[in-house]
């Protein structure tokens, strides 16, 4: 389907988005931007932003909207955490967003690595807020409570679509698990954020009850955007949902408490986080010490 005008994005170009390419390549990073083909690429770098994606670039699951390599993993670098820290360290950011494949293979499904990317950031950078966007690890909190004893400031797990096409689209997920994985971090008092792509195919109030249904479970922070197709195996594009739905999923979301809905076209899991975060007194108050 041809793209409208409004899925236009910035082409990647400028100091800011040579310096964060370099950043990335030098310290041999993996970013989402890069591996899920984000559309926003070039804005986010050219701000001097980009979300860090740990424990390779191949995902053990083979989800039918995403650009990810799937495959059977051979990356575990114990290093990482240090580059990653390291890295935010350079580009001195106030707010960071790390994210991962999903390593289902891994006895703790990766979430030693992810407390030593959170806690390797804290002792370099503490003023940084920390976001972090994770697997479900297949619904088994202890493997999350090791994540969340490393205190992010921000906890996001996306579920994607609406329940009914969750089959469909992340294929090995599931609705009501990562349901479950946002409340039990919402439970232990940490600011939960999730997401939704449209134009799969969903309708009006199968998305608005997705809503209700992350609103119940105390998330605070929403995303909603267009899914793209990456290639021509992945699912194809049902429709595109114009700015104006958006807008109106954004009141709707406004209205049953949300605190914060970025809800546009081009709007993506990272997109402008650090200005959502601006929301939360624990968040404020680290940007002020860093200020």
């Amino acid at each position: 389907m041809r793209k409208p005008d409004w899925l236009r994005a910035k082409l990647p170009s400028g100091k800011g988005y040579g310096d964060v390419r370099k950043l990335v390549d030098d310290k041999g990073l993996h970013t989402v931007c890069q591996s899920a083909q984000c559309p926003n690429m070039g804005e986010c770098w050219s701000r001097g932003t980009a979300t860090v994606m740990i424990l390779g670039n191949v995902c053990t699951r083979s989800c039918n909207f995403c650009a990810i390599q799937t495959g059977r993993p051979t990356e575990y670098d114990i290093g990482e955490p240090a580059r990653v820290a390291e890295a935010v360290a350079t580009m001195n950011l106030k707010h960071c967003v790390i994210t991962s494949v999903t390593r289902d293979e891994l006895k703790d499904g990766g979430a030693s690595v992810w407390a030593a990317t959170i806690r390797a950031i804290r002792h370099r950078c503490p003023s940084t807020a920390i976001e972090v966007l994770t697997p479900d690890f297949r619904g088994k909190t202890e493997q999350l409570d090791i994540v969340l004893d490393a205190e992010p400031d921000i906890f996001n797990h996306n579920v994607e679509t609406v329940e009914r096409l969750q089959k469909p689209v992340r294929v090995q997920a599931r609705y009501e698990r990562s349901l479950k994985i946002l409340a039990h971090a919402a439970k232990r008092g940490f600011v939960a954020k999730s997401g939704l792509m449209l134009g799969l195919g969903e309708e009006k109030e199968e998305v608005q009850q997705a809503m209700r249904d992350l609103r119940e479970i105390d998330v605070k922070i929403l995303t909603l955007g267009q899914y793209l197709q990456p290639t021509s195996k992945h699912l194809p594009v049902e429709r595109w949902v114009t700015p104006e739905e958006f807008a109106d999923f954004k009141t709707y979301g406004e209205s049953i408490g949300f605190t914060k809905v970025e809800s546009g076209p081009l709007v993506r899991s990272s997109y402008h986080a650090d200005e959502q975060s601006s929301h939360f007194t624990g968040v404020d108050k680290l940007r002020a010490e860093a200020s």
